[in-house]
């Protein structure tokens, strides 16, 4: 079935939503829930159909376009169109990278537009944020430098006419500048706040890879964003209400990413202490999937 419904895909238009979004569900799920050798036929037939592709792209750029002054507080057909489509490509650009398959057709992504939907958020709703967190996610992983797509934005090109970087970290740093990476982790912790399952597991993933990724090209920053005194705020904020205990699995990852990048002026001994305490005194048989992995990559890193 891949074959014909991503034919069926590239012969619509974005605004065919009612059966588009099932159409690119079904291509997501089919990337995910296969064997390895499957996976990579899979791949290459999607990468193959230059209609699916321009659709795709079409389908990206409407995530600007359809920015009504007030969404409604639901998901809508063309939201959840966005969230198909964006997940989509962040699953092309993973497994395009791993199996070095061949590219007919790029896409191409303004990086400045979706900063700023996480940045701004702009009454977005949670899973459109989440499914763009996973493609910016994607993008930093490969190091902005995937086959498949073309990424542009103020800070992409510097020519004679733009603006030059405005310091040597933003050299580095390209094609982000450093303060965008300021805006976005800030933008981050906020997110979290908000104590969403879905959203919080989206944002811990997207800041641990963002720090990997300014690891590798300027440790201090880095380590500045890794040691923001709000970073401490934050885990107090996420420990308070119902729930106190350190057994939460967006505390353990931020706790393991301030371990890894010896951040102790955000996670001192005594929290350490608590967490190990904690685990001890837990069933750990009975404790989430998601829990137990997160504190498994903790204690690892300790």
């Amino acid at each position: 079935f891949l074959f014909p419904v991503s034919n069926l895909c590239g012969k619509c238009r974005p605004r065919d939503t009612d059966l588009l979004q099932p159409s690119l569900n079904f291509l997501y799920w089919s990337l995910h829930q296969t064997t390895p050798c499957s996976q990579q036929r899979a791949v290459a037939v999607l990468l193959s159909n230059v209609s699916l592709l321009e659709l795709l792209q079409k389908v990206l750029e409407c995530t600007w376009l359809w920015s009504p002054p007030s969404r409604p507080a639901y998901l809508s057909s063309e939201d959840a169109l966005l969230c198909s489509g964006w997940l989509l490509v962040a699953s092309l650009l993973l497994y395009q990278h791993r199996y070095n398959t061949e590219v007919h057709q790029t896409l191409s992504v303004d990086l400045t537009e979706v900063l700023n939907a996480v940045i701004f958020r702009n009454k977005k709703p949670i899973l459109l944020l989440v499914s763009i967190l996973q493609f910016l996610r994607a993008v930093l992983r490969q190091n902005f430098s995937s086959s498949l797509l073309v990424i542009v934005g103020q800070n992409t090109a510097p020519s004679a006419t733009q603006p030059q970087p405005s310091s040597l970290q933003d050299t580095a740093l390209h094609p982000l500048a450093m303060q965008q990476v300021f805006s976005l982790v800030v933008s981050l912790q906020n997110l979290l706040v908000h104590k969403d399952l879905l959203l919080s597991q989206a944002v811990v993933a997207c800041l641990e890879t963002l720090v990997e990724y300014l690891y590798v090209k300027n440790q201090d920053v880095a380590l500045h964003v890794a040691s923001q005194p709000w970073h401490r705020f934050l885990l107090f904020t996420l420990l308070s209400g119902g729930q106190k205990s350190f057994l939460q699995p967006e505390v353990l990852r931020l706790m393991t990413l301030f371990v890894r990048y010896q951040s102790s002026n955000i996670i001192s001994q005594k929290e350490i202490s608590q967490i190990v305490q904690e685990a001890a005194e837990a069933n750990l048989a009975e404790l989430p999937e998601a829990t137990s992995s997160a504190l498994h990559l903790f204690l690892c890193q300790v």
